[in-house]
């Protein structure tokens, strides 16, 4: 593996580790022990897209394992006059030794890493979020469920996070249920293909099936980052969909609640919820720096 643009990069067994590495270094470094293995080592964040936990968590765990970031902005970048690509992959990968990429489309995350030399990772496109899939995982087995046996509900959206959750799926075996708005499927690409790979699949209208016994009850933004057009709209058609109360009385007893934030409380998740007993999201938000830190010394070391 060099690089990581979606989790079906990964074999199980690689997903497995980075999860493993990311607890073993939570539990090192939050008790003092110094690691820095990505000494010398410098990482580039090529961000066409705002962000505050993706920027924050990898340059937050390149920094804990000794290593050096770059910030670059797409202003920053030739890029925005016109320079392909592949020639901004290539003359990177003469400067640092890896490079995260926080973007729209994921065909530019495939050209990163066709022409780069140094591992490119998807810290963000339209179509995947694998490092923020990866981290929601690792932050399911922390709180002591199995992978295998899991039962996941999506309520919402079917958006890159949603891909990134199917891939999972279909990589771990858990059975994961979608409910999502005529029109506001999943990638139907993705559901393909990973039905072609056995996983187990429930897409519905209605978000009480979806939830009905979910051990893990997840949801994201009803309008993500370049649909700000679509806002009063989506919030009309997604209005039934809401994570509340009612709603998680029909998931399995001390099931949790994942959101990877930003969250836009009484939209998507009541704030009821979100602040509840239930809800993880804080240490999830936190595993994301764990995670990504277990993947950098990965790839990086």
């Amino acid at each position: 593996m060099k690089h990581l643009k979606r989790i079906l990069d990964l074999s199980r067994e690689e997903a497995e580790r980075f999860i493993r590495r990311g607890l073993e270094l939570k539990r090192r470094l939050k008790a003092g022990l110094p690691h820095r293995p990505l000494a010398g080592k410098i990482l580039a964040l090529i961000f066409e897209k705002p962000s505050t936990r993706t920027r924050v968590s990898f340059e937050a765990a390149m920094l804990k394992l000794g290593g050096e970031t770059i910030f670059l902005s797409s202003r920053d970048l030739q890029l925005a006059r016109g320079e392909p690509l592949k020639d901004t992959a290539r003359v990177l990968s003469r400067y640092v030794d890896g490079i995260v990429v926080r973007t729209f489309g994921q065909e530019v995350v495939e050209e990163l890493a066709a022409f780069a030399s140094v591992p490119v990772i998807n810290g963000l496109s339209d179509k995947f979020h694998p490092c923020q899939v990866l981290s929601d995982l690792m932050t399911v087995v922390e709180a002591g469920r199995r992978l295998e046996t899991l039962r996941v509900a999506w309520v919402g959206d079917g958006n890159n996070m949603a891909n990134s959750w199917l891939e999972a799926a279909a990589l771990f075996g858990f059975e994961l249920r979608l409910a999502c708005p005529e029109g506001y499927e999943p990638d139907q690409d993705v559901l393909e293909e990973v039905r072609r790979r056995g996983a187990r699949i429930v897409l519905t209208r209605d978000p009480v099936e979806a939830v009905k016994d979910a051990e893990v009850v997840n949801t994201d933004v009803w309008a993500s980052m370049g649909q700000e057009t679509e806002a009063e709209t989506r919030r009309r058609v997604f209005q039934p969909y809401q994570v509340n109360r009612e709603l998680l009385q029909h998931a399995s007893p001390g099931a949790i609640v994942l959101h990877c934030l930003p969250a836009h409380r009484g939209e998507e998740i009541t704030e009821e919820v979100l602040e509840g007993p239930q809800s993880v999201v804080w240490e999830q938000s936190e595993n994301k720096m764990w995670l990504h830190a277990a993947v950098l010394e990965t790839l990086l070391s």
